[in-house]
């Protein structure tokens, strides 16, 4: 799985006087849980583009004032009207404890249907994943060569390796749909 540094200062001050004088100075105040103690820190927000706004999970090695943590990002709030970054939680890993985390889905081959004229429809781009923090994958594998028109392949046809996932497995992952103009040809053809 890939990794991303992330530097951070040391909060003196928690609460929310502090924590908006922070955001007005482009910093985001930040939460590291899971370990001995919580560490509360602060992190310009332009570190956190290519952890937060790509599709790709990271594991993230979060420097403190010279002190070094693995973690992964457990939450991230934005801001209702203006989606500015507010507030993000880390979590701490640790050798042999498991971890739960959101892992993209990528689609592998060639669906029959879409080469009908169906169109892929993504229901789920992410699942619930739960490893070793080594076993974390990159994304999950999913292999549509034999989704036809009109059917759906769902999370309990993936088959994982060296994780769990806890994605509910009647969920669908992805359906072929099958267009208007496709519904009246197969009609006519009846």
């Amino acid at each position: 799985m890939k990794s991303l540094e992330i530097v951070g200062f040391k909060r003196a001050n928690l609460g929310k006087k502090d924590a908006k004088a922070l955001r007005l100075d482009s910093y985001v105040p930040c939460v590291l849980y899971g370990g001995a103690e919580q560490v509360h820190f602060s992190t310009p927000a332009i570190l956190f583009r290519e952890l937060l706004y790509t599709p790709e999970a990271h594991i993230v090695d979060l420097n403190v004032e010279g002190t070094l943590y693995r973690a992964i990002v457990q939450d991230a709030q934005f801001h209702p009207v203006n989606e500015m970054l507010l507030h993000v939680d880390f979590l701490q890993l640790e050798e042999g404890k498991e971890v739960k985390m959101d892992i993209p889905v990528k689609y592998v081959g060639v669906s029959p249907g879409v080469l009908a004229g169906g169109k892929l429809v993504s229901k789920l781009r992410k699942v619930k994943v739960k490893a070793m923090p080594e076993n974390l994958p990159d994304y999950v594998e999913v292999n549509i060569s034999e989704l036809e028109l009109g059917k759906s392949i769902k999370v309990n046809k993936v088959e994982p390796t060296n994780y769990t996932i806890l994605t509910n497995g009647a969920a669908p992952i992805a359906t072929v749909t099958i267009p208007r103009a496709l519904k009246g040809q197969l009609q006519a053809e009846k």
